[in-house]
């Protein structure tokens, strides 16, 4: 008779606590949007979370610290005259963040270092290109300054923030509306899941299709799909009975997928979350109370199922901390930023070991701050893996965050059309400049004469 063996892994006793309530983020009326986005952004500086907004959209960025109940005077960054969908903070520069929007623009914004003191209603660049609403933002993991969009035109630019420019634009690949899109590791494939149940893996320069898969699963409701180790693809969607499945697919024979798990019948489309360093990957379904996380590995069923995080209350959204934010001392490997209606609850999960000392197997090294190459590179051919860093003493920023420059010049090279908005902006932004002259001047003029009365 043969005994079953338990499969051995570090990750099996993984657990995940909420934070006591004191350190929750209080009385922030998140969005009622039923987009499919994450709704929260996080780096080891702040928390992004959609708000409700009258007369447009907002978000609210809050510094990481700044836990308990917010003022509701608190200031949102308010630019967008539609509901905002997607926000993202970039990976090169904490206080960089991108939002996308119903009114069909994308626009970049700069948080400075305390957080914000009144509302940002001026975006530091804006990207217009899309002709219905951006619901999928993502920046390029290595390369600084570049930026994915996605809108409901079923078109996926490719910016170079620093230029204001769309340098590829591919709006003949999709048929219908896109649900995901995500980088691979260094930068070199797009992967983007669509309505006509097809997942594609894209060269992102030419914006040609390397390979797809027809109905990765075989329900109608919305696939998501991410890259994993060795360039395998995990999709998450329904099967025809509408039960939920996970699936693991190697991108060089489509054909069969190397994994595919069912795992309950609920509605709610599951967000994957992928940790390169541990191989675990996190489940977060949309309305559900709970995060289901696996660990792929290379060998045969390479999807193990772990274990889950339960709580009473739904998720309306989850934000994700890149790993240089995760407290090492205390063997977390990994933070969510959980919405609820009202607030936004973190929850940490972390490895049960009994020593304090840092440890080397849980936390090799990571993705960094560090561009490998600036946008015009990347756009001219260059591939550069991550630049990776230790977490031996928590993470320290060494160097100081890209500095992020616009370069105005470079800007009026672009399409007439953009040429002239961005006209706009600065006779607008010139006509502010005169409005503040003008009080200046009289503020002075007042005080001269009031001088003047004196003697």
């Amino acid at each position: 008779m043969s005994r079953k063996v338990v499969r051995t892994s570090k990750f099996r006793h993984v657990f995940g606590q909420a934070l006591k309530a004191d350190q929750c983020y209080d009385d922030i009326r998140i969005s009622q949007m039923t987009w499919d986005s994450n709704f929260c952004s996080v780096n080891p500086k702040f928390v992004a979370m959609i708000v409700d907004a009258s007369g447009g959209g907002a978000f609210i960025v809050l510094p990481l610290h700044k836990t308990g109940r917010i003022d509701m005077s608190y200031p949102n960054v308010c630019g967008h005259t539609g509901p905002v969908l997607d926000i993202e903070f970039c990976p090169h520069n904490d206080n960089i963040i991108a939002s996308g929007s119903e009114d069909c623009s994308v626009m970049i914004w700069e948080i400075p270092d305390g957080g914000l003191t009144a509302p940002l209603t001026e975006p530091v660049i804006k990207l217009d290109g899309h002709s219905k609403r951006v619901g999928i933002l993502s920046w390029h993991p290595t390369a600084h300054n570049v930026l994915m969009s996605a809108g409901c035109d079923n078109v996926v630019i490719l910016w170079n923030v620093t230029r204001g420019e769309a340098v590829v634009r591919m709006d003949t690949v999709h048929t219908d509306l896109i649900y995901s899109a995500c980088w691979n590791r260094d930068g070199s494939k797009i992967l983007t899941s669509c309505k006509d149940k097809t997942l594609r893996v894209l060269d992102p320069r030419k914006g040609t299709v390397l390979s797809e898969k027809e109905k990765p699963h075989e329900g109608s409701r919305p696939v998501r799909a991410v890259f994993v180790s060795g360039e395998k693809i995990l999709s998450t969607g329904f099967s025809r009975m509408s039960e939920r499945q996970v699936a693991l697919w190697d991108p060089k024979n489509f054909s069969e997928p190397l994994n595919l798990q069912e795992l309950d019948t609920s509605s709610g489309v599951l967000l994957p979350f992928y940790d390169p360093d541990t191989g675990v990957v996190y489940l977060c379904g949309k309305g559900d109370s709970s995060i289901r996380y696996f660990e792929v590995t290379d060998e045969a069923p390479y999807v193990h199922y772990l274990s889950m995080y339960s709580s009473k209350e739904s998720q309306k959204g989850m934000g994700y901390m890149p790993k240089r934010g995760l407290e090492v001392n205390k063997c977390e490997i990994a933070r969510f930023y959980k919405l609820h209606e009202r607030k936004c609850e973190p929850i940490v999960m972390t490895v049960p070991r009994k020593s304090d000392l840092f440890q080397e197997d849980l936390y090799p090294d990571t993705v960094g701050p560090e561009p490998s190459a600036e946008a015009d590179e990347w756009f001219a051919g260059k591939d550069a893996p991550p630049i990776l860093i230790s977490l031996k003493d928590g993470f320290v920023t060494t160097t100081k965050a890209k500095e992020f420059k616009v370069h105005k010049g470079l800007m009026k090279t672009t399409a007439a059309s953009a040429g002239s908005q961005r006209d706009e902006g600065e006779v607008q932004c010139l006509r502010k400049e005169v409005k503040d002259l003008k009080a200046a001047i009289e503020e002075l003029t007042k005080r001269v004469s009031e001088l003047e009365s004196k003697h």
